[in-house]
């Protein structure tokens, strides 16, 4: 299929971008990459009236690190073949190498795949594995929110129909795994978990289980209280916590079991060895 007719314009500041979605009154998207939004916009599964380009958008692009390395700041242009590549933060780095193929990665960006919040893609999990505060340009100016309350539902967020995501600030984790399910590497991921040690505190957030990124306090305390059979129990909890359901790609108790042996695949990697979160 082909996209319904749309007006292409460009953005040359953030301002302006809010500009122009405002004037869309509701019918206006932000495309960067546009490999999550092409092929929704050729599905007819949207039909914006404006597409706004922020390519040329100055000072997006840029990786930074923060707080003497504790966290990154992503631009929302920052490429995922770019994200590959930093030195600066192996999770993520780590969770780029499952972005799709080389094609996808070398074009899609930071902000688009945060605010498409497909439940089973990379950077969402790793985003609300590490509480990652993504800021939020909009005609009021700037807000900040956390990645675990900036996701509502399946490809769906907080953000306002005159708002785009300019940034993103990843913490640094001292130690962490990531562990994906897929039936072939680039495929969406069947299960996908990332594990992180923030500050001494533990995370586990996995995707594709349900309609966001779910983390599992019972999971994460059991990891915090260091008990020696803790990352086993941990996987248990994080598997009888979630409510898959069953679909074309796989049943609920397939996903319940995967999710179970996975937790427990990326707790191994991320406590089998010294910290390695920062460079």
């Amino acid at each position: 299929m082909k996209p319904a007719p749309f007006e292409y314009v460009t953005a040359t500041s953030v301002a302006e971008a809010t500009r122009l979605l405002t004037d869309a009154a509701g019918d206006g998207k932000i495309i960067a990459g546009g490999q999550s939004l092409i092929p929704v916009l050729a599905l007819r599964m949207s039909r914006p009236a404006v597409l706004v380009d922020i390519n040329r958008v100055p000072g997006l692009g840029a990786i930074t690190p923060l707080d003497g390395g504790r966290t990154v700041r992503l631009g929302a242009l920052v490429r995922h073949s770019r994200l590959l590549e930093q030195p600066h933060h192996g999770l993520l780095a780590e969770a780029a190498r499952w972005i799709g193929h080389t094609a996808i990665r070398s074009r899609g960006t930071s902000g688009g795949s945060i605010a498409h919040a497909d439940p089973s893609a990379e950077l969402p999990v790793v985003a609300a594995a590490v509480d990652a505060t993504i800021h939020v340009a909009g005609p009021g100016g700037v807000r900040r929110q956390s990645a675990r309350e900036f996701f509502t539902g399946p490809l769906e967020t907080t953000l306002a129909e005159d708002e785009l995501i300019i940034a993103v600030d990843m913490p640094v984790p001292e130690r962490w795994g990531f562990a994906e399910l897929c039936r072939r590497h680039g495929d969406f991921g069947l299960v996908t978990v990332a594990a992180a040690e923030v500050e001494g505190r533990w995370s586990i957030c996995v995707g594709g289980v349900g309609s966001v990124p779910y983390r599992d306090a019972e999971a994460e305390d059991l990891m915090n209280g260091g008990a020696p059979d803790a990352v086993a129990r941990a996987a248990a909890a994080v598997a009888a916590g979630i409510d898959p359901s069953d679909d074309i790609h796989a049943s609920a108790a397939y996903r319940r079991a995967m999710t179970e042996e996975f937790t427990r695949r990326a707790l191994l990697q991320a406590t089998a060895g010294p910290a390695k979160g920062a460079s």
